[in-house]
């Protein structure tokens, strides 16, 4: 029942990723677009005509504070992404040294890891917590678009929380497969 649910939640942090980066990449894509276009509108070909005017008036043009959301929606994807790697162990391993060694050397090496993981995420989603006060105390906002910053780390230690979670229970499930000798999750270039 437990692992059903840290599944279900790491995909959906994984789907919400997603979107948000599909939005970024959109939006990227559309004040490029709009950038362009502003330059072709200022450029010799339209000047002096009422189409530029016109069409400038509609609002063509890079979109105000896309640098801004961008950095703010990253720091959320990143974040919504970890709990899945984690859980699928979909990190990056180099294993020239480690595949020498036997099953047991290794079940207690990721269990290691398992445990730095989670302790590392904690810390972090700590610490995120305290920026997401400490901006809505002082009540930062992004300088073009006036975006509240808080929002920002708020949306990150969302993320950060779910994965601290997550590898508090893999760190768990290592833990168990060490002792029972079994293996319960997908582990990263360990081979039974």
């Amino acid at each position: 029942m437990l692992r059903r649910i840290i599944e279900a939640l790491a995909r959906l942090m994984a789907i919400l990723g997603g979107l948000v980066l599909t939005v970024l990449i959109l939006m990227t894509c559309l004040s490029i677009l709009g950038r362009f276009l502003n330059g072709v509108l200022h450029g010799p070909l339209f000047d002096g005509t009422g189409f530029a005017d016109w069409a400038l008036g509609l609002g063509i043009g890079p979109i105000n504070g896309d640098f801004e959301l961008i950095e703010a929606g990253m720091a959320f994807c990143i974040f919504a992404f970890l709990p899945i790697t984690q859980l699928k162990g979909g990190h990056a391993s180099v294993d020239i040294l480690t595949s020498r060694f036997g099953l047991t050397v290794n079940r207690v090496l990721t269990l290691l890891w398992a445990l730095l993981f989670a302790a590392v995420m904690a810390l972090i989603a700590w610490q995120l917590w305290l920026g997401t006060e400490a901006k809505m105390r002082y009540g930062e906002t992004t300088y073009l678009i006036q975006f509240p910053i808080w929002w920002a780390y708020a949306a990150a230690l969302a993320g950060a929380t779910v994965t601290a979670l997550i590898a508090v229970y893999i760190a768990v499930v290592r833990a168990a497969e060490l002792l029972t000798r079994t293996d319960i999750l997908p582990n990263e270039g360990v081979d039974p």
